[in-house]
């Protein structure tokens, strides 16, 4: 029986999703299978194609790669061993572990859904509607180009600086299933909070008359990271840094714009077409759990 090799495509989905690069394409081989053995595991999509929907082409960022900003350079490093930052860091993480059971644990919970679909609830209650994805496809297109530009900027620092998670050595209560990818994925800066942070600033220019609520949404979906035990404080604070350099990147870049501009007339013509509500009570804790102080 030939010797079989699996395809690269299928081996990096073994690796951490902070250090894989993209995978070399690999085509299927055909395979005998013996009676009893599990059938061979199929290749996976083409990076070329859209995961979602393989028949569509992939998004591709908007920013070349001289133009990404170089966000090691931008970000201070994290908190130094025995510095007072550290020590800031680890009480933020043992006094939030309080909080389990809570509407700001709740909120942190439901906050680990992230990419553009996940945007359009975390804003329902700021923007007083339930928008469908369907309704806004300029947006979607918008949010989801960005997001590839916004992994790349985060991805450097965290190889850089492999900073560990705070619940790894330890057993308090987080958030989030516990699980060794996770644990070995890096910490700082916080991708969630970049995105967050990035995608409230972009959302804020769309909808500017909602700005204050809308950042204060953000805010408050990267410090879920805190209480979900999942980050430092000081990987959500660069998240943040991180997030307004790449948008600030992507403001000089004409696609940007031009998409921008499309998803701005999207969005305000669902807006004005109105649409399902979203739950009053689910708003007002959304609401509380906002203006919770964490410490």
């Amino acid at each position: 029986m030939p010797r079989l090799l699996p395809p690269l495509a299928a081996l990096a989905l073994l690796v951490p999703a902070v250090t894989a690069a993209a995978p070399a394409l690999a085509q299927e081989r055909p395979t005998q299978e013996r009676p009893g053995e599990k059938p061979a595991q199929k290749a996976a999509p083409s990076v070329g194609a859209d995961t979602l929907k393989p028949q569509q082409p992939a998004h591709q960022p908007y920013l070349a790669e001289g133009m990404m900003p170089d966000t090691v350079a931008i970000l201070p490093p994290p908190p130094a061993s025995h510095s007072a930052a550290e020590a800031a860091d680890k009480a933020a993480f043992n006094a939030t572990r309080a909080l389990k059971g809570t509407t700001r644990w709740e909120l942190a919970a439901s906050d680990v859904a992230e990419g553009a679909p996940a945007i359009l609830d975390n804003f329902a209650c700021v923007l007083g509607t339930r928008l469908d994805q369907a309704r806004v496809p300029a947006l979607m297109t918008l949010l989801e180009r960005a997001r590839l530009d916004i992994a790349r900027g985060t991805r450097s620092p965290k190889l850089h600086y492999r900073r560990l998670r705070p619940f790894v050595g330890n057993e308090a209560p987080i958030c989030v299933q516990r699980s060794q990818q996770l644990a070995d994925s890096y910490s700082y800066p916080s991708g969630h909070a970049s995105q967050g942070w990035a995608y409230a600033l972009i959302m804020a220019s769309l909808v500017p008359e909602k700005a204050s609520a809308i950042l204060v949404r953000g805010r408050a979906y990267g410090e879920s990271r805190v209480i979900c035990g999942v980050h430092w404080m000081s990987d959500v604070e660069a998240g943040r840094t991180n997030g307004a350099a790449i948008v600030a990147a992507l403001q000089a870049n004409a696609a940007f714009r031009a998409d921008l501009d499309r998803a701005r007339a999207d969005l305000g013509k669902a807006l004005a077409g109105g649409g399902p509500a979203p739950d009053p009570a689910a708003c007002a804790r959304e609401e509380t759990a906002t203006r919770m102080p964490e410490l």
